[in-house]
């Protein structure tokens, strides 16, 4: 019976949206003739974060508009890019993380520091697809630099909950891109980036188009193209990045241990590239010496829009949206930390083969293997391609009908991902069997023919798996002004819409060629993950003016999943304006937020821990007990077992807001927005940082091998199904960790000054968080994370951003200051610093058609402070949060006609 009533509503749903999008176009058509009339004087219009259309574009909600030809004119050339000026955005990944992490290169928006996937991102009031596959903090949201940046017109940004209106998973805010309308023309721009300093140039190419008049010809088709290049940024290029103590137990050459005894040929002196004295007779690694800072990557977008005014006030409107991003990255050479050399064999200690590995820390029993760690440096760095394509096709009719603004569409979501290994990676049995027989010596720095052949045979390059997300939606609102119920000289306003969506995730392996390279990337070859559901929702929305001062909207939404159930959430808002000069707005609502599909079943995958630990058992405070390997237990990145989890359970929330709008002068107008948000139920994965940071509390965290080890090699561990009895790991799967607090307060002025010698605009944009603290499991304690390292990483107290701009006849020239503030390191005692950087620009527009702009990004060549942060490859500083290429030099030209 339940599932028949289940059913029963879907069918119901279904058939209204159907009805409601085909029966506009029914009577649109009937009543064409009849419905053609003058256009108002005024135009209503839709803004983010309401369903009502409305002259009046101040609603009772902080929304922050962006003109995307300003920011281009400051030198931003791609969505990353200006999502990182804005005060509330807490970033954590950007394109630079898929050095040493599946990302595909995707960046992401996180409004509030509540992660990416609380923040919803649409186009043109639409969602797109989330990226297909995960890395480097949560996917399971938009990549923004899918946006064909070219084609947009401005971008809303709501800084508050809105999931009454487009749907549960909009609770840290919304940011809606709004592409350009009944554009006419031909537009091409290009340009060139050079930073001062060595490496990580980058240039951009657009063009656009645009023919036809709304008005007068009843239709209008543009497009725009848009090409971006980023060179790759290495370590060897930034030197004083090359600083950081972090290093790798498994260097080149190799060391060797059995039971407690360990040993490197080099030691005590490790003198080879790249090595560092450790415990007196191993050597460590400097692998960071090759990690790109940057990676390269190639980037296409596109968009084509038609739209077509038919007999009476309606519009159809056809959009196409495409985009491709290849990336390519380079992290250090395979580390094999579980080979091993029989007795007997030519390169076994005491042989006396020359180097001879130097074993200082006790004897060994000349009948049993010896185990070995040994970085794979001639076959060169570990080399990976992504490449990632995206497409959205959207229909829609939207006009007036019956006294209802309408706006009915069809959209279509899919991005698909893959993974190469192109360089650097090699056949793990391959170079095991060479090991353990005496065809390789691991501990010598040159080799012989013999040995360079065999590293020939083990290069393995190959497809690692695909990854594909799809989402389809059918959705229809329409709204309409009521009646003047209260006297207040404004009419009542009502919207209803309804939505119903299809979700599907797949990833699968290549089996064959992933268990060639388990040891290097920890993939699990038996990856087959797939998802789907079908989510369905209706809301509706209702505006009251209840004095000439006085208005109050409330929203409700009420959304049915299949996996998770039913949710309702309601928003309460209200603005109240004494004059023209100054109003009061607040507002109230709740969300609901269902794992995504990724974070339900993406791939449970072995990889490192991000960071160097001691095991707590077995080298406590970084001595080694009796019987063990320094080198296998001590500073080592040990296996974790991370991804999907199907026990997930949704997130709620509760927020507020209230503030201010001034406007005491046509010249200065200002914000000030308090707000606060209560999630519960946060998904997340608890940080190996944590885990290890106090591992009495997190005991049931390490899971052990029976010896009571913790593995330190992927080739130690099989499947997820069977690890094998050498995988001891660290589980770190996606979970429901607790709860988050947080409050702040939002600020922004705006100032306009004319005088004779040219107009100027003033800018200050700030956000200053007050409180955030979470929880690393439900009713856990709560952690203080306000300008200090927890977890995952730090949450800015201040992030400010300053601008001023002048104009006058054919010139412009502007200024701008993005600072963050600084932070209690991840080590709990040094001090990270803040982070200020300035822009200037200047352009010359001789001719309408034409502008030339020069500026620098990062005048003073401000480098980016120093961190101890070892949760990215890139070392010495955080590239989450700041940028390595420093002081750079661009030159825009636009020309159009």
């Amino acid at each position: 019976m339940k599932t028949e009533t289940t059913r029963f509503k879907k069918t119901v749903v279904v058939r209204a949206l159907l009805t409601a999008f085909c029966g506009t176009a029914t009577m649109m058509v009937a009543t064409g003739a009849a419905a053609q009339t003058a256009a108002p004087a005024l135009q209503r219009v839709e803004i983010t974060g309401s369903a009502i259309k409305r002259v009046d574009a101040e609603t009772a909600l902080p929304v922050t508009v962006m003109k995307v030809d300003e920011l281009r004119q400051q030198g931003y050339t791609t969505v990353e890019d200006i999502m990182n000026t804005i005060s509330g955005n807490q970033t954590l990944l950007g394109t630079s993380q898929a050095v040493g992490a599946v990302t595909g290169g995707a960046a992401f928006a996180n409004l509030r520091g509540l992660g990416a996937n609380k923040t919803l991102i649409l186009l043109n009031g639409r969602r797109i697809a989330n990226q297909a596959i995960g890395g480097a903090g949560d996917s399971s949201a938009p990549d923004l630099n899918t946006i064909p940046l070219a084609a947009i017109d401005r971008i809303e940004i709501l800084r508050d909950g809105a999931s009454s209106l487009y749907g549960t998973d909009a609770i840290g805010g919304v940011i809606n891109f709004i592409t350009k309308k009944d554009y006419k023309g031909i537009e091409i721009t290009a340009e060139y980036t050079n930073p001062q300093h060595e490496g990580g140039k980058s240039y951009e190419v657009s063009a656009g188009f645009g023919k036809g008049d709304l008005t007068e010809d009843k239709w209008n088709i543009f497009g725009f193209i848009d090409y971006q290049h980023q060179d790759i940024l290495t370590t060897p290029q930034r030197p004083q990045f090359a600083t950081s103590n972090k290093t790798s137990p498994t260097g080149f050459p190799g060391s060797w241990s059995q039971g407690g005894t360990t040993a490197s040929p080099f030691a005590p002196g490790c003198t080879q590239q790249f090595q560092a004295p450790s415990g007196g007779v191993t050597c460590a690694y400097k692998y960071w010496n090759w990690v790109d800072l940057i990676p390269k990557t190639d980037r296409i977008t596109g968009m084509l829009k038609g739209t077509l005014a038919l007999p009476g006030d309606h519009m159809l409107n056809l959009e196409y949206m495409a985009a491709k991003t290849q990336v390519a990255t380079n992290i250090a050479p395979v580390p094999e930390g579980a080979l091993t050399i029989d007795p007997g064999t030519k390169y076994y200690p005491g042989n006396g083969i020359t180097p001879g590995p130097t074993a200082a820390q006790g004897p060994i029993d000349p009948t049993k293997p010896v185990k070995v760690r040994y970085r794979t440096i001639p076959a060169g760095p570990r080399a990976d391609e992504s490449n990632t394509f995206q497409q959205r096709f959207v229909a829609s009719l939207e006009g007036t009908l019956a006294g209802w603004d309408y706006n009915s569409g069809f959209s279509y979501n899919t991005i698909k991902t893959t993974d190469d290994l192109t360089g650097g990676y090699v056949n793990d049995a391959i170079i095991r069997n060479a090991v353990k027989t005496g065809l390789l010596n691991p501990f010598a720095p040159t080799l012989t023919p013999a040995e360079q052949a065999i590293f020939g045979s083990s290069l393995a390059t190959g497809r690692l798996f695909d990854a594909k997300g799809e989402v389809a939606a059918l959705d229809t609102r329409l709204s309409r002004e009521l009646g003047d119920w209260f006297g207040a000289g404004r009419k009542s306003a009502v919207a209803v819409g309804a939505e119903i969506r299809h979700e599907k995730y797949t990833q699968l392996a290549n089996s064959d060629f992933a268990s060639q390279v388990v040891s290097s990337t920890g993939f699990d070859p038996a990856t087959n993950n797939q998802g789907a559901r079908t989510v369905w929702a209706i809301y509706g929305e209702l505006n009251v003016p209840v004095t000439k001062q006085l208005e109050v909207t409330g929203s409700l939404r009420y959304d049915k999943y299949p996996d998770f159930g039913s949710t309702l959430n309601p928003k309460l808002s209200a603005k109240f304006a004494p004059s023209d000069k100054w109003a009061m707005r607040g507002a109230l609502a709740t969300g609901f937020r269902a794992p995504s599909l990724f974070e339900l079943n993406s791939a449970q995958t072995f990889t490192n821990t991000a960071n160097n630990w001691n095991d707590p058992v077995r080298c406590p405070g970084g001595n080694p007990v009796a019987g063990v390997a320094r080198s296998d237990n001590c500073q080592a990145q040990f296996m974790a077992l991370t991804g999907g989890n199907p026990k997930l359970q949704p997130e709620k929330s509760t927020s507020a807001t209230f503030g201010f709008v001034l406007q005491p002068v046509q010249e200065f107008d200002a914000t000030v927005d308090f707000w606060w948000i209560r999630l519960k139920n946060s998904i997340g994965a608890i940080s190996d940082n944590t885990v290890f940071g106090d591992p009495s509390k997190y005991a049931s965290h390490f899971v052990r091998a029976p010896d009571g080890s913790l593995a330190t090699d992927g080739s130690q561990c099989n499947t997820v199904a069977n690890p094998g009895p050498q995988c001891g790991y660290v589980l770190l799967l996606n979970d429901n960790l607790g709860g988050v607090r947080t409050n702040g307060v939002d600020l922004a002025a705006n100032y306009r000054l004319k005088t004779g010698m040219g107009n100027f605009a003033f800018h200050v944009q700030e956000t200053y968080v007050a409180k955030y603290e979470y929880q690393n499991e439900p009713n856990g304690e709560w952690i203080q994370n306000v300008g200090v390292y927890s977890g995952a990483g730090p949450v800015f107290r201040n992030q400010l951003t300053l601008a001023a701009n002048w104009s006058m006849g054919q010139w412009a020239a502007g200024v701008a200051n993005h600072y963050k503030s600084g932070y209690l390191d991840q080590d709990g005692t040094s001090n990270v610093s803040a982070y200020s950087t300035w822009d200037l620009y200047g352009s010359w527009s001789p001719r309408k058609e034409f502008t030339l702009t020069a500026g620098v990004r990062n005048l003073f060549d401000k480098a980016p402070p120093s961190t101890v942060q070892s949760a990215t490859f890139q070392v010495g500083f955080d590239p989450r949060y700041a940028s390595p290429l420093m002081r750079a030099y661009y030159l825009r030209g636009t020309y159009k006609f």
